[in-house]
Formats: structure tokens, C-alpha cells, sequence
């Protein structure tokens, strides 16, 4: 459904609270397949975990985790060692071209049974399940920490544990020392030192229910809502300042863009602070690629200037997210320059309005432009793209007095 989204008074006050970290969900969910005997609580309602959930439920053939990439590399390791069930994990045609070799060799390497239905290096992949005993395996430092996270996230069941060697610069480090951290919540040991991970083989855990904090990625939109209203006073449940996620560096990054913030227990209020702004900012976004399309947006509104670098992820996402950044933000009036690890964006003083906003399948994509709103009427294509992450975004927006039609 494409919608039209406008904010005509510029004033945004409100109260919201956002469900579990998607993040710390989807890992969480795992580990209850793999132990069992623990619950969760607040866990995430995006499509992606509704996804996971399923999955891990289901005793069919085939198993669609459509656009969800976070199931698609934690499915592979776990449906890997699961003894006698063989199963075909499939996805979206955008998911059929992101890559998955890397993952589908270091499991291989333990002993893993994968073969690929279509492309090689690329989902659908046939999985025969088997008792694997883990050891060593080395992996390029610089990938998409989900495939790191999946072979960590297994490596408690394995009977040799897991060590894990990255080789060169490591990326997304905040998602690592999440999936660990996770796992010490539970009992289970482990250490990271230079560029070695090793998890323990674990009979037993600590049964303990497991809170899921709130999602800071869907936090941020409300930050960059914050920085482009007139005056705004926004409170979000349930977030905490030592974050295991590490978009918690929303709350540095958008100091700089007129956004204040403080904590009362479990909620964080963000207000609008009327001060003068930065002619441009540079940040290296190599540990947050996710809250990059957020900041473009919020420069590009506040006619601020950025260089974000550390953006190379970015590509293989839901889809070339630096692409689609140069083109969106292109049609409303900006100049921007794209690399394939950076973006540019150069201070402006014009806005084009009622620009009809592409969003490519991309949840990220609708929910960074949203805000935008608040200083010229937009048009929003394929809104109910934003499930995947956080179905009830247009509705929380309402709250906050957008116009949504």
C-alpha cells in the first residue's frame, strides 16, 4: 500500500513502547530450540521473528523464511545439526541473491551436509542434518556478523565446543559480544581475545527466563523524528543505557543533531534541544551499518552534511541500501555521493516536496524517510514493508500527530 505522510504542526509529544530487540529475539529463539526449559519475555513482533519462530516449529520440507535474512543464516547452522531431518531453507527472490557461501563453508568444514538447489553460493540450500562435533574454523573478519553469530550461537551443542578465527579487520563487533553475552546469561562459557572466539561445549544451562530489551534500531527513527520537528518530547519503554545492542550510540550521534536524552529506569525520554548545528558530521558506522539510512535522512532534513563510512554490509542487504540511498535522496533534492563502503552528503538548503519514496522491499528504507515528513509532504511506497521489523511503526507515528493517508 503506498501511503501519503505529511505533519502539518511540527510539534511531536508522546509516550510509546517498543517490543524486543529483534536482534536479541532471533538469537534467543535459537538457543530455546537448541535447550529448551527457559521462556522469553517481550519478545519482538516483527515479521522476521514471526518467521524464525515458525521455522523452528515446523516439520515441513521446506522452509520460506522469505525476506528475513537473520533466519536464513541461524536456520542453516541449526538445521545443520539436527540429527535425521533433512530440509530445504529457502527464501524471497531478493534473499536467493545474497550470498551464503562463506556460512555453508565453515559448516561444511565441521562436517556439515549442505548442498545448493540453484546458484552455488546462494540460497535455496538441501540440509541433511547431522550430529555435528565442531573444532576450529576460520572465517573472513569482515562479514556480516550474522554469520558469525549463527556458528557462536551453535557452538554450545557441539561436542568439541567452537573456536573461531577471524582473519583481518572485524566488523559489527556489537552483534558479537551480543550473541556472547547472551550465551554467558545462560551458563554457557566463552572468550574473546584479538581475533579468537572459543564457546564451550555445554550439557547443561541456567534456566532462567530472559527479558528482551527493547529495539534501539527502531529507536532511532524516533531520534531523527525528534532532531527535524519545530519542538518535540518523546519517552520510549523499555530501553536501559548498558546496552547490549549497539545502536545504544544513537544517543552520542544524535547529541550532535539537537537531540537530548535521559533515563528513568526503563525508559528513555528524547527531547528537542534549539541550539546550532554541526555544518556537516563524520562517523565510521563499521560496528552500526543499520542506523546509517536513519542519519542520512536526518542530515539531509536538518541540511546538515555526512560522511558515513564502514557501510560495506550495506550492499547485501534487503538490497543495496547505499544504491537506493543515493537514489531517494537524489529525487528530493540532495547531492550525495556513494562508494561501496561510504556515503557523502553535502549541506543543502532545498527540499523537493511530495516526492514519492521508493523503498525496495526494504523496511529500513520506509522508516528512515517517515520522519522527513516533518518538513515536507511525502509519499511512501509499499508502506507495509515496515512488518518485517516493527509492524505497528505508521500507527506509532499517528500517536506522534503525522497525517498518514
Amino acid at each position: 500500500m503506498n501511503i501519503k505522510i505529511d505533519h502539518l504542526s511540527g510539534w511531536c509529544e508522546g509516550s510509546l513502547r517498543i517490543t524486543g530487540s529483534k536482534s536479541e529475539t532471533n538469537r534467543l529463539l535459537l538457543l530455546q530450540a537448541l535447550f529448551k526449559g527457559f521462556q522469553l519475555e517481550n519478545i519482538s513482533n516483527s515479521d522476521d521473528s514471526k518467521v524464525m519462530q515458525e521455522a523452528l516449529e515446523s516439520t515441513s520440507e521446506v522452509v520460506d523464511v522469505h525476506h528475513a535474512g537473520t533466519a536464513m543464516r541461524f536456520l542453516t547452522a541449526y538445521f545443520s545439526h539436527l540429527d535425521g531431518h533433512e530440509v530445504v531453507l529457502t527464501g524471497s527472490t531478493r534473499m536467493q541473491e545474497r550470498p551464503i557461501k562463506l556460512l555453508v563453508d565453515a559448516l561444511r568444514s565441521i562436517g556439515a551436509l549442505i548442498v545448493y538447489e540453484k546458484a552455488e553460493g546462494f540460497p535455496p540450500i538441501r540440509i541433511k542434518g547431522k550430529k555435528l562435533l565442531g573444532g576450529a574454523i576460520s572465517l573472513p573478519a569482515d562479514i556480516s556478523s550474522q554469520y558469525i553469530s549463527a556458528l557462536l550461537l551453535l557452538g554450545p551443542v557441539l561436542e568439541k565446543g567452537l573456536k573461531l578465527n577471524l582473519v583481518g579487520k572485524i566488523t559489527s563487533i556489537p552483534y558479537i559480544k551480543m550473541t556472547l553475552t547472551l550465551l554467558n546469561n545462560l551458563g554457557i562459557t566463552t572468550s574473546f581475545k584479538d581475533q579468537l572466539i572459543w564457546v564451550g561445549s555445554a550439557k547443561k544451562i541456567k534456566r532462567i527466563n530472559q527479558v528482551v530489551e527493547s529495539d534501539w534500531s527502531s529507536a532511532s527513527y524516533f531520534f531523527s523524528i525528534v532532531a527535524l520537528a519545530k519542538k518535540a518530547k518523546i519517552s520510549l519503554t523499555s530501553f536501559k543505557k548498558s546496552s547490549l545492542q549497539g545502536d545504544v550510540v544513537l544517543l552520542d550521534i544524535y547529541e550532535q543533531l539537537g537531540v537530548s536524552s535521559r533515563f528513568e529506569e526503563d525508559t528513555l525520554y528524547l527531547r528537542k534541544e534549539i541550539k546550532p548545528l554541526p555544518n556537516s558530521i563524520q562517523l565510521d558506522l563499521t560496528k552500526t551499518p543499520d542506523i546509517a539510512q536513519t542519519i542520512a535522512v536526518s542530515c539531509y532534513g536538518l541540511g546538515v552534511g555526512c560522511d558515513l563510512v564502514g557501510l560495506h554490509t550495506l550492499k547485501i542487504k534487503e538490497t543495496d541500501r547505499l544504491e537506493a540511498l543515493q537514489v531517494e535522496l537524489t529525487k528530493l533534492g540532495a547531492t550525495i555521493k556513494v562508494t561501496n563502503e561510504s556515503l557523502h552528503l553535502s549541506p543543502h538548503t532545498n527540499f523537493i516536496e511530495n516526492c514519492s519514496i521508493s523503498t525496495y522491499n526494504d523496511h529500513r528504507m520506509a522508516m528512515a524517510f517517515a520522519p522527513l515528513a516533518l518538513k515536507i509532504p511525502l509519499k511512501i511506497e509499499d508502506s507495509s514493508v515496515v512488518s518485517k521489523s516493527y509492524p505497528d511503526f505508521w500507527n506509532d507515528l499517528r500517536k506522534l500527530n503525522f497525517e498518514i493517508k
